[in-house]
């Protein structure tokens, strides 16, 4: 298999493990570094009435469609009451339902949202309205605003604006004037806007949000006015006459029916509360997935048991260490005994800590050493001596720690999580190119080894790194993508530059 190959192969994995990364990043919402805290927005509706000791049927509006939130949790709480979730065109209307209800009754819906990249939702494509029989002097107010209105607009988006920017003109002429005299709310203002639209025929309706600035134990609806254009739903301030749907409201139902309707009580009344926490981005980002029905939201490793997600940052660090292996000696050139066991060592690093694994390593090693020597003088077999090795190791891990326990030196005693079998192979390995090539070349790639391990551990403690890898497994995809490009690599390495730089400019016949 050529190069070529080799290395479509790794662009085509690396580009695979970035795009997936990407698409968790900002559509998902999930960090990409860790203990980002972001707002969440709880939101109260406080239902309350009096029962007449009669069968009670309450229904309520709840959010189905939030624009620029999405919904973490919702709960429904109401002692003793059936509830079902009903879908009423472009909202959810939640029914509940009371074999007897006496005195006063209190029922919550609580809903909990956190800002994100989602944008409206909203389907329905309605009727072209009739134009109403406006009735006079009221109609040529109308009519007179309609013409002028549609002189200076092109379609229905420009037609919008250009209304409500002449409807709440500060210097309003005698017919503006009479269509204001009509409203005397918001809500009623949004209406009116919505007959004087009818008579164009265009589309429109109310949308009424909350506003979630600041917590507030009174919040109240307020409406925006939405026009359809044939094709999707627009949305305006009938007030100041801005498009969009404002950063900080919460869309809470679409439409003029009441948000409220009762059977079987008195004295129906809502309150709405608005409270804001702090939450781990992360938590957010996984709960707004999970209610998406993301896919990822199953396979993602915070799914996972808590004692196995330990176990997976551990692991899922090996490929990065096992990456710097590859780079340093393949591009650099720098020697090792064998390819892991600089990584096997930075795992036994992060218990011990880097300077104290450093100096365990050195005297293991060394004294493990001078006993291999001594081995080889008594003309061993391969197996026995290799066996001999290992136990001269555990003998040598057992002292270390006797001792420093004695001298109250807690940190090494966690000396027995280091790797015996990969020791024990070190001397062996260090005192066969000892006798081989000598003294000098066995110390360089001790060195080597050493030198690798250090930063393995530096790499494999990283807590951004840690993080990445974990919340985005298939970055692994861009580490397999290296490994193989580097796998083709065939030019000189950093060390042989240094090596033959005698050699540069010089003709060798």
């Amino acid at each position: 298999m050529n190069s070529f190959t080799v290395r479509s192969w790794a662009l085509a994995l690396s580009l695979i493990g970035l795009a997936l990364t990407a698409y968790k990043a900002y559509e998902l919402g999930l960090p990409l570094t860790p203990r980002q805290n972001t707002e969440v927005w709880t939101l109260q509706a406080q239902v309350s009435f009096e029962g007449t000791g009669a069968p009670a049927k309450l229904s309520l509006f709840i959010p189905e469609n939030t624009p620029g939130f999405m919904l973490l949790d919702e709960d429904f709480i109401s002692s003793r009451y059936g509830l079902t979730i009903a879908k009423d065109h472009d909202n959810r209307r939640a029914d509940w339902a009371i074999r007897r209800a006496k005195g006063d009754q209190t029922l919550y819906y609580r809903i909990s949202v956190a800002r994100s990249n989602l944008k409206d939702d909203w389907k329905s494509k309605p009727d072209f309205p009739a134009a109403p029989d406006y009735p006079e002097p009221y109609a040529s107010a109308i009519q007179a605003v309609i013409e002028d209105v549609r002189e200076e607009s092109a379609d229905v988006e420009s037609y919008t604006q250009e209304l409500l920017k002449q409807l709440n003109s500060s210097e309003p002429n005698e017919n503006v004037e009479l269509i204001r005299d009509q409203a005397s709310s918001p809500g009623l203002w949004a209406n009116e806007i919505i007959n004087v639209l009818k008579g164009v025929r265009i589309p429109a309706r109310t949308i009424w949000g909350i506003d979630v600035t600041d917590a507030a134990n009174d919040a109240q609806l307020r409406p925006l006015l939405q026009v359809h254009n044939g094709d999707n739903w627009l949305t305006f301030n009938p007030e100041t006459g801005s498009k969009g749907i404002p950063t900080n409201l919460i869309v809470w139902k679409v439409g003029d029916r009441q948000i409220t309707e009762l059977e079987g009580g008195n004295d129906l009344a809502i309150k709405f509360s608005v409270t804001r926490t702090y939450a781990e981005l992360i938590d957010v980002a996984r709960q707004g997935a999970a209610a998406r029905d993301s896919f990822f939201s199953g396979f993602s490793l915070l799914s996972l048991p808590v004692q196995n997600q330990n176990v997976y940052q551990l692991l899922l660090m090996l490929p990065l260490g096992a990456l710097l292996v590859v780079f340093l000696r393949t591009i650099i050139g720098l020697q090792t005994f064998g390819t892991f066991m600089p990584i096997l060592i930075a795992m036994a690093f992060r218990e011990t800590q880097l300077f104290w694994g450093v100096i365990m390593f050195s005297m293991i090693v060394s004294i493990g050493l001078m006993i291999r020597f001594y081995l080889e003088k008594l003309m061993l077999l391969l197996i026995p001596r290799l066996a001999s090795v290992l136990v001269i190791v555990v003998i040598l891990m057992l002292l270390i720690s006797l001792i420093t326990n004695q001298l109250g030196i807690e940190r090494l005693l966690s000396i027995s999580l280091f790797p015996m079998v990969i020791l024990a192979m070190t001397i062996e390995r260090m005192s066969i190119i000892w006798e081989e090539n000598g003294a000098r070349e066995a110390i360089l790639q001790g060195v080597g080894s050493l030198f690798v391990a250090c930063l393995g551990y530096v790499v494999m403690t990283n807590e951004n790194l840690m993080y990445l890898i974990f919340v985005f497994p298939e970055l692994l995809l861009v580490v397999l993508g290296l490994c193989l490009w580097m796998g083709s690599y065939t030019g000189y390495r950093l060390v042989e530059l240094v090596r033959f730089k005698d050699m540069q400019g010089k003709n060798i016949k």
